[in-house]
């Protein structure tokens, strides 16, 4: 199948680039009007202006979609889910509205290990069929990338069954995903007040395990005060390198506790929340390539303050934004969403966020070669708006749904997730 995309109103993130979008830069969006675009098989082969189209006549086996008044761009990218979990956490949230913080739902064993103790009880097959049907809503909102953790199983066979299931999913879906070991997510009551125990438990039988049967893309700890510490963070991180098992973790989310730098040193691909940031944690990231990725979904739902994204933007840095989507604090895989809450109360750019959304959380998932801009070469996988002022209306129009079109691997998406005829 050929597809060509005529009369677009605006064509976004035109860029030949695969590097990490930084700074000032970042406020700049490269946009083609009234514009054409084709694609032929799962590739990107040629746009430019509708004046200089230069026709189809030798072309066969095509579809033409006619963009009038649509804005049409590069799928989302999404490098921060747990969209494996069993089951969901409302009855914490109505805690919260009663006054509880997040921190002390967990306190009364709530939190990641009410998760963990829901998912040991559900099969495989049954937490495959609740992650399929999510991961077909977010594919609708117009997200083309996805990396899936695990953390919610504490333990080595409950582990590796989510691990499978994402494996499942990157079987079965046609999309990149990407897989992230969170066995140090939390302390399991196995080892209740022993956090260096469950260190070593995960650093010598649950990494291992999962990196022999190819289950993984990357490690992830949840450093942060009452979870794990910087030092345990160095511990997983060596661990993982002796493996060939590169890093994205959790930091700064409530506190800050050496874990930024911790991951600068160990070359960690990102580090993501940084809800709360020092000096010397933007320091480290200035002279590193770690890249600094956002959760807004996560300070939206919860209620505590978000990443300081000017601070992080206007001294030099690339950020990419993510959802977090997760049943306790983020139970929202929406990036439309996310990108509109980046203006609202982060106050970026709309240009800054597509950027955000789009080749820099590419490069957060190492994706930036075939996915994140429109170039000639890297996939199609695309979104179509319907009839819309222009590309800022995304962030503008929050809670409406404003896409009309997904295109994924150059087949076109019904609404149930599976492709054309």
């Amino acid at each position: 199948m050929n597809i060509l995309i005529k009369n677009i109103k605006q064509l976004i993130q035109v860029s030949e680039t695969s590097a990490l979008v930084k700074g000032a830069a970042m406020k700049q969006l490269p946009i083609i009007e009234d514009a054409w675009l084709a694609i032929e098989g799962d590739k990107i082969i040629g746009f430019g202006e509708m004046s200089s189209f230069p026709g189809i006549s030798n072309w066969k086996d095509l579809q033409v979609i006619d963009a009038d008044g649509r804005v049409v761009g590069p799928s989302w990218i999404d490098s921060h889910t747990h969209l494996v979990y069993a089951g969901t956490r409302q009855s914490e949230f109505v805690d919260r509205i009663k006054g509880l913080s997040y921190e002390e739902i967990a306190a009364k064993g709530g939190g990641i290990i009410n998760s963990a103790l829901k998912l040991r009880e559900t099969s495989e097959d049954e937490l495959y069929e609740q992650a399929s049907n999510r991961l077909l809503e977010l594919i609708q909102l117009g997200t083309g990338a996805i990396e899936i953790k695990s953390g919610y199983g504490l333990d080595l066979e409950s582990e590796l069954k989510i691990l499978k299931v994402v494996k499942r999913l990157k079987e079965n879906f046609n999309l990149p995903i990407k897989a992230s070991l969170l066995a140090a997510h939390a302390v399991p009551l196995e080892f209740k007040g022993d956090a260096d125990k469950y260190i070593a438990y995960v650093c010598e039988e649950i990494l291992p395990a999962a990196k022999a049967k190819d289950l993984l893309d990357y490690v992830d700890i949840f450093c942060e005060r009452n979870y794990f510490s910087a030092e345990h963070t160095a511990q997983l991180l060596e661990a993982a390198k002796a493996l060939g098992v590169k890093a994205k973790i959790h930091v700064n989310q409530f506190s800050s506790i050496g874990g930024v730098q911790v991951a600068c040193e160990h070359g960690a691909l990102s580090v993501d929340h940084l809800e709360v940031l020092e000096e010397h944690d933007i320091e480290s990231l200035k002279n590193s390539d770690c890249i600094p990725v956002a959760l807004p979904g996560c300070s939206f739902f919860i209620s505590i303050p978000y990443t300081p994204a000017r601070k992080l933007i206007d001294v030099g840095l690339g950020l990419a934004l993510a959802s977090d989507y997760n049943p306790g604090s983020s139970p929202s895989g929406n990036m439309n969403l996310v990108n509109a809450l980046a203006c609202i109360k982060m106050n970026m750019s709309p240009e800054e966020v597509v950027n955000a959304s789009t080749i820099n959380a590419a490069c957060a998932l190492e994706l930036s070669d075939e996915l994140g801009s429109i170039a000639v070469g890297k996939k199609a996988n695309l979104f179509v708006t319907k009839k819309i002022p222009d590309y800022s209306f995304m962030m503008y129009s929050y809670g409406q749904h404003y896409l009309d079109q997904i295109i994924l691997n150059g087949e076109i998406q019904k609404q149930n997730g599976q492709t054309t005829d």
